[in-house]
């Protein structure tokens, strides 16, 4: 270092504890102590801790790109990604948003004109499927479910976890919002850029490989809890079962929920596959018919698994009923036998003086045996009636 009073060179050394990255890390202003990370100094709270930290849009923006005659042509940030697509033939962009909030869906409904109802709707979550149109955008509410994997069922397993899918779509533009448990849509993203000719037919290609693949994880699902039921089944009717009434609410409870994402999608689905419409197309809507008839297959599935659940409800609770009946026939039956020998201990056990074969040498052998013998022709005759 240059000293410009004496024009020499000196040294300076630095304290060690300076260059220490947390030290580093820390400092203290007018405002009070703050901290640096990922770049930006941020102001602790009165309790010492960092404030929570707000996601910017970027954080929510899973992909966004331009697509044209089937191709990937640019990855950009959403306005200019609806730009860009404005300049090819066909042209559109595709937008993934990852449970955004209120502040970060209004700047994508402020580029993509999104309506204010559809956008409360993605922000808030917890929606019927459902098809609605807004002017120019179709927006269609889908629910994912997920199998959650357990070694076997019991009165608290979760089978199934549902998440949401919500699909803005326009002429030139897809957003699409998840929430929950949805899985991502990278690999359905990959699937369709592999296939141009198909991704050539624009936004409503997206949508209709969208609900195919959501369709297709329904037929996955059904597939696992076939098995559970098999299981439970099974069980209800083994040799050794048990009281299975809890495990079989618990399936029900679970293929309810399974229900409630499924049926309710049938109508959205035969809407866009029957009813022509401008941004579908004819030829996507034969595709959404077989969708449509993919989700026909996973509710008859359902139905038939309610049904055979109750009939496993009814069945338990059945056996429970006949259990307690062969019990109670049990129960009197030893009942019944422990009556003779009461008896007869009760009559000798009267304080009188003149009784039969009282002060008899054999009378209490004598006793014995007929209290036995009559005992024995009482369990001879409840087992011959088959109470034992």
């Amino acid at each position: 270092m240059t000293d410009d009073r004496h024009g020499t060179h000196r040294h300076l050394r630095l304290d060690p504890r300076l260059m220490d990255p947390r030290r580093l890390a820390r400092r203290t202003v007018a405002g009070g102590r703050q901290w640096r990370r990922g770049g930006r100094w941020h102001t602790l709270g009165e309790d010492g801790a960092l404030p929570e930290q707000r996601r910017c849009t970027a954080d929510v923006v899973v992909d966004c790109a331009v697509y044209a005659g089937g191709d990937r042509v640019a990855s950009l940030a959403p306005r200019e990604a609806l730009e860009e697509a404005g300049k090819h033939d066909g042209g559109f962009a595709w937008i993934g948003l990852h449970e955004p909030d209120a502040e970060h869906i209004a700047e994508i409904a402020e580029v993509f004109g999104l309506h204010p109802l559809a956008v409360e709707d993605a922000v808030t979550a917890h929606q019927r499927p459902k098809l609605e149109r807004y002017g120019d955008t179709l927006f269609m509410v889908v629910k994912t479910i997920v199998f959650v994997e357990h070694e076997k069922l019991t009165a608290t397993s979760e089978v199934v976890d549902t998440g949401e899918l919500m699909i803005f779509l326009g002429a030139d533009f897809v957003v699409v919002v998840r929430h929950g448990s949805a899985p991502g849509l990278t690999r359905v993203r990959r699937a369709l850029e592999s296939r141009p000719e198909m991704l050539a037919h624009g936004p409503a290609a997206v949508l209709h490989a969208i609900v195919d693949q959501v369709v297709d994880d329904y037929l996955d699902v059904a597939d696992e809890v076939e098995l559970d039921v098999d299981e439970l089944e099974s069980d209800v009717f083994s040799a050794a079962h048990g009281d299975d009434a809890e495990r079989i609410y618990q399936l029900k409870r679970e293929l309810i929920e399974f229900k409630r994402a499924v049926h309710p999608m049938a109508r959205p689905l035969q809407r866009l596959s029957e009813e022509p419409d401008r941004l579908i197309g004819a030829e996507i809507a034969r595709y959404l018919r077989d969708v449509a008839d993919h989700l026909t297959h996973v509710r008859e599935r359902l139905m038939g698994y309610g049904e055979l659940v109750d009939g496993l409800l009814a069945a338990n609770l059945s056996q429970l009923a006949v259990q307690q009946n062969v019990d109670m026939r049990r129960i009197s039956a030893a009942a019944a036998i422990l009556a003779v020998p009461t008896m007869i201990a009760g009559f000798y056990g009267m304080n009188f003086d003149h009784m039969p074969e009282l002060r008899w040498t054999f009378g209490y052998p004598l006793m014995l045996g007929v209290t036995a013998t009559l005992s024995y022709l009482c369990f001879r005759a409840f087992r011959r009636y088959g109470w034992l």
